[in-house]
């Protein structure tokens, strides 16, 4: 397996002060799949993908996607993205308001047509990190769709985007009948119409007759996420109800970490590397809210980031109930062992 010795190259947090007019936002790399969230407002999450433009969705609510070109966004850009002067509502440029910008690289404007699976797709997508973005139409029926990845994803993230429906979230930690809502604080759900029973491979992920993951006419987009050596890790744990909380090894140093309870039905938390916060003051924002960012020093949301993995310092419900088994990514900074930066905790 090939390792990612500078994840940076494929995925960056980037920390902002809108400025209510025109401008770049520079990540190294042109931003293919985008997630902004004002860090002191209560405003919507938005997300932008290469397949879609300036198409916007929200990950805490069920809407379908909204041209946001008019609304301080202009476009992904080779370097990142660009912004313009009309910021109303405070989306993603509000003068002097702080924000959070996650960025995963795929393969620019380079979209491929798909025909591995019985419904055709167009992806987006970097086979070397293990992401990929796919957009196709729903029959109603049971089907499967190629991904590209060359790698059996991990987690697959899709919404219906011509219409209000639910966000639906596989992980490999669930199983093939289970999902969880991004949208949602729910706890996960069992239905065997999201994902056909079926459990992706490395070329296909399988759809049943569900509407929110394949309603007949429903376009649907797809973040796909295979785990990739020293760059991303896909998992489980168990909480503790302990201050002293549960280790979790994920052989990287975190960047950015997403988790929810799986078993409990309580918020996402996200933290990254880049806002303001170090162990145990790491500050999250949760995608199913659109409330803005929290401390967690003496919250329910400490955790400490470590060289190795991160470790609940909470007895919160969100983050380390007793008995309860939570779900989550992490994207790296580096690898255990690597010699580009020094691993150290935070």
């Amino acid at each position: 397996m090939a390792i990612i010795d500078k994840p940076s190259d494929f995925f960056n947090t980037e920390i902002y002060t809108g400025n209510a007019g025109t401008r770049t936002i520079d990540n190294g790399f042109r931003s293919d799949f985008l997630w902004i969230k004002a860090r002191s407002a209560t405003t919507d999450y938005r997300l932008f993908d290469t397949l879609r433009g300036t198409e916007a969705l929200v990950s805490n609510t069920d809407s379908g996607q909204i041209n946001r070109a008019g609304y301080g966004f202009t476009s992904l850009a080779s370097n990142g993205f660009t912004l313009n002067g009309n910021a109303s509502g405070g989306e993603v440029n509000a003068n002097n308001q702080p924000y959070v910008a996650w960025s995963w690289k795929g393969n620019g404007t380079t979209n491929a047509s798909n025909t591995a699976g019985t419904i055709n797709s167009t992806v987006n997508l970097n086979t070397t990190s293990g992401f990929s973005i796919v957009q196709f139409t729903g029959t109603g029926g049971g089907a499967t769709v190629g991904h590209g990845l060359g790698a059996v994803p991990k987690m697959i993230i899709l919404k219906k985007t011509n219409g209000g429906a639910d966000w639906i979230v596989y992980h490999n930690s669930m199983g093939n009948t289970k999902a969880l809502k991004l949208n949602s604080n729910a706890a996960l759900s069992t239905d065997s119409g999201y994902f056909n029973s079926a459990t992706p491979t490395s070329t296909l992920f399988s759809l049943g007759n569900d509407g929110f993951t394949n309603g007949s006419n429903a376009v649907i987009i797809a973040y796909c996420f295979a785990e990739k050596q020293g760059y991303s890790k896909f998992g489980s744990y168990i909480g503790n109800g302990n201050a002293n909380g549960t280790f979790i090894y994920t052989g990287l140093k975190p960047s950015t970490i997403i988790l929810k309870p799986s078993t409990y039905g309580d918020q996402w938390m996200q933290y990254d590397n880049k806002r303001l916060g170090y162990n145990d003051y790491n500050n999250f924002l949760s995608p199913s809210t659109a409330n803005g960012e929290s401390t967690g020093h003496g919250s329910t949301g400490a955790i400490d980031i470590l060289s190795n993995g991160f470790k609940a310092r909470s007895t919160g419900n969100s983050l380390n109930k007793t008995g309860e088994t939570y779900i989550y990514m992490a994207i790296g900074q580096s690898l255990v062992g690597t010699n580009n930066v020094p691993c150290t905790a935070r």
